[in-house]
């Protein structure tokens, strides 16, 4: 018999945590033995997402998983946190990710126009992602925008009413037009796949220039050493 029920809070337990990413105690509900219920371990999951040191978008993903009947592998849910994404980032730039790469890259600046990336140099892998060309004041504003979206989720919670997928979907555009910013409508005039074309391009003008510096520099190194080589050997015949 326990085995049978193993079984079953398993198969239960694992496919909440397959879908969602999490599994929440559903007991809970009921609030057994003065146990935190439903919406207080909602609340500190909402608050953990806020003291995390994830990037701003990746608080915004575990925020909109909170939500009773998100589903990681449903394609609506997948493209609305794209959109999403795309509105956080046109509130703050007035630009979408493709035309602000577009936009921004630059084969003749340094580091291609990026502020940020991974490693060590500026990689392909680098250019194509619309935080890395941000400033810092940018960022800071974007973090301030996910910071409204924690808040109205903690206060929504707090009133002991549920976080579903059709609330984000009610409230980001209200959420943004209330702090005065400008609302995406539509999907832009740049394609992700000419965005692709245009700045890989331009990467390949900026790598046969960094690999040329950095050939000038290596030659330059060479000579210095064979200079010192020199001097070693006329201070030794003196």
């Amino acid at each position: 018999v326990r085995g049978t029920q193993f079984r079953q809070w398993a198969n239960r337990n694992l496919t909440e945590y397959l879908r969602k990413g999490f599994v929440m105690d559903d007991e809970r509900l009921k609030n057994p033995d003065g146990r935190p219920d439903y919406f207080d371990e909602l609340l500190s999951r909402i608050r953990d997402i806020r003291a995390s040191e994830k990037r701003f978008y990746q608080k915004v993903r575990d925020l909109f998983a909170l939500s009773s009947d998100y589903d990681a592998t449903d394609k609506a849910t997948q493209m609305f946190f794209a959109e999403t994404q795309n509105k956080l980032l046109f509130a703050v730039t007035g630009k979408t990710a493709a035309e602000l790469i577009v936009g921004r890259a630059d084969a003749q600046k340094e580091n291609m126009g990026l502020t940020s990336w991974k490693g060590a140099i500026v990689r392909k892998q680098d250019i194509i992602t619309a935080k890395n060309y941000l400033t810092e004041d940018e960022i800071d504003t974007l973090n301030r925008l996910v910071v409204i979206f924690l808040e109205t989720a903690e206060l929504t919670v707090k009133e002991r009413k549920d976080l579903t997928m059709s609330f984000w979907k009610e409230n980001v555009d209200r959420l943004l037009n209330f702090q005065n910013r400008k609302i995406l409508q539509g999907s832009g005039t740049v394609s992700n796949a000419q965005m692709e074309s245009h700045v890989e391009k331009l990467y390949e003008q900026f790598d046969q220039k960094r690999k040329a510096y950095e050939a000038l520099n290596a030659d330059k190194n060479d000579l210095n050493e064979i200079e010192e080589v020199e001097q070693k050997l006329k201070k030794r015949k003196n």
